[in-house]
């Protein structure tokens, strides 16, 4: 279901999306354009340093970008959870971008070990 807010359309159930950043994280009506505005800047952010980390052939390029998504991720945490007055609300907010902190953390892992059996067997 959606509802027509100016001239687009913005679901009104499921998963959250930017154009709903500023309610899901229960800001006020007046701070709701802002975030939602912010929500659109962390692709700006997170896909190019994701797409670093993905196909560089680099160890230290990945790794690199991969420690900046993992900072963004905790900064993300830190910023957002603290706006937040609802103690559910941050909860939420806490345990998605520390999830995804914690996830891009177990793929530089796994990457660092990947790379370290290819140096073995090329040495």
């Amino acid at each position: 279901m959606e509802t027509t807010v100016g001239d687009r359309a913005e679901p009104t159930e499921g998963p959250p999306c930017p154009a709903r950043a500023g309610e899901t994280i229960g800001a006020s009506e007046q701070q709701q354009p802002a975030f939602e505005v912010m929500a659109y800047t962390y692709a700006l952010r997170d896909i190019p340093v994701s797409a670093v980390g993905m196909f560089a052939s680099n160890a230290a390029l990945v790794t690199a970008s991969m420690l900046m998504r993992i900072a963004s991720d905790l900064g993300d945490g830190t910023i957002l959870g603290s706006m937040s007055q609802d103690e559910q609300v941050r909860a939420k907010v806490l345990k998605v971008t520390l999830g995804w902190a914690a996830l891009n953390a177990a793929a530089l892992v796994v990457d660092r070990r990947r790379e370290r059996r290819r140096v073995r067997r090329i040495a």
